[in-house]
């Protein structure tokens, strides 16, 4: 892999960790019914562009969301494997997401704004 290769890689791990943590809870919130995992990461799949393949790192990202307080769960017997557990969002972590919302479209704008500037 050429260093220029790693560079980018390690930027696009950077700039995943914090709109996968706001992706996921935007998913949550279109949901009618909690939903688990699997069903998160399929979601996330039938996007287009980056988000698309990050399914092995929902998991991580869900804990942190519930071990932060911003999300609820349940658990339940799965007849297929391990207990499934099953992830909501409430009214509080909608005004979450709805902050966190608000600063990744100030963010985007400047970035925008700045990179609007050169012409690569």
């Amino acid at each position: 892999m050429s260093e220029p290769d790693i560079h980018l890689r390690k930027f696009q791990k950077e700039l995943s960790a914090g709109t996968l943590s706001l992706a996921l809870l935007a998913v949550l919130a279109q949901a009618e019914e909690p939903l688990y995992g699997h069903l998160i990461a399929k979601r996330l799949e039938r996007l287009e562009g980056v988000l698309r393949g990050k399914q092995s790192a929902v998991y991580p990202v869900l804990r942190n969301l519930e071990g932060a307080g911003l999300l609820q769960i349940h658990i339940e017997p799965s007849a297929s494997g391990p207990p499934r557990r099953y992830y909501r969002i409430t009214d509080s972590e909608r005004d979450c997401l709805r902050d966190w919302t608000a600063a990744w479209r100030a963010t985007r704008d400047s970035v925008d704004s700045v990179l609007e500037a050169i012409h690569v």
